[in-house]
């Protein structure tokens, strides 16, 4: 693989040409990734880690869940919800008008307007992106509802399940979907990445499924989420760019903040 050796951003600025996205090209031109682009003047490529695999609807009833019973439901990313409602659809679920749905970020709550109508005092999420305040929206109603969390069979968020356990709210996991390494080994490999940002712990497991024997050597390693940068640091990786963060509450954020930093640094 030819990331080595690349140079450390903090140091040297002039190194900051290329940054990988592990995830998919946006399909609007007007996305803040390419806004981000133009003000630094720099390469974003973007190629998904991994890709989903829906679970089909005979072997999710093997988990007995009945999805009608819950009353709340806990996403925390489009995907979630695009199975959420394919299972529904599939086993011909009716949900009711009155559920009330718990999103990690107004952007995947508004994304609900695609399956129901949307209406504020049903829908609701954390003010920052961060779980704290997923959970401090969720505590709100606790008492009174039964909740449904919403996701992968190997991707779920500990920090989510252990508050919930710890704050003794009614709660069962819903495994909907599936993550699956990509083969991105040619394009780690043709191009000398400078930044590699990561969005879920499976993102870092492709990258090591694809190079197992894969060393820093001064490639910037950006994540998503207290679980991505778990994952980072447990593979004995250093970890320089961070979000959701109180200053930074989405990647291009966070990005923004180390490009400009190290653009004073010239």
């Amino acid at each position: 693989m030819s990331i080595n050796g690349v140079k450390k951003a903090g140091s040297q600025a002039k190194a900051i040409q290329k940054i990988l996205i592990t995830q998919p090209r946006p399909e609007s031109e007007k996305s803040p990734y390419f806004e981000l682009a133009r003000k630094y003047s720099i390469q974003l490529d973007f190629h998904p880690f991994i890709r989903l695999e829906g679970i089909p609807a005979r072997d999710f009833r093997k988990q007995k869940i009945e999805i009608q019973h819950f009353t709340g439901i806990i996403f925390t990313s489009r995907n979630a919800i695009d199975h959420f409602f394919r299972m529904c659809e599939e086993m011909k679920v009716s949900v009711s008008q009155d559920t009330k749905y718990f999103c990690i970020t107004e952007a995947v709550a508004l994304y609900l307007q695609k399956f129901i109508l949307y209406r504020k005092r049903k829908v609701f999420y954390g003010a920052d992106g961060t779980n704290k305040s997923m959970f401090d929206v969720i505590s709100k109603h606790k008492a009174n509802e039964k909740f449904l969390y919403v996701c992968s069979e190997n991707q779920q968020d500990n920090e989510i399940v252990n508050w919930l356990k710890t704050n003794n709210c009614e709660f069962n996991l819903a495994f909907m979907y599936r993550s699956v390494s990509s083969d991105v080994k040619e394009i780690l490999t043709r191009t000398e990445y400078d930044v590699i940002c990561f969005f879920t712990p499976s993102g870092v497991k492709s990258l090591f499924d694809n190079l197992p024997k894969f060393k820093q050597n001064g490639t910037v390693l950006g994540a998503f989420g207290n679980n991505t940068f778990r994952a980072i640091e447990e593979k004995g990786l250093q970890l320089e760019i961070k979000a959701p963060q109180p200053q930074t509450p989405s990647m291009v954020a966070a990005l923004d903040q180390f490009l400009s930093f190290a653009k004073k640094k010239k």
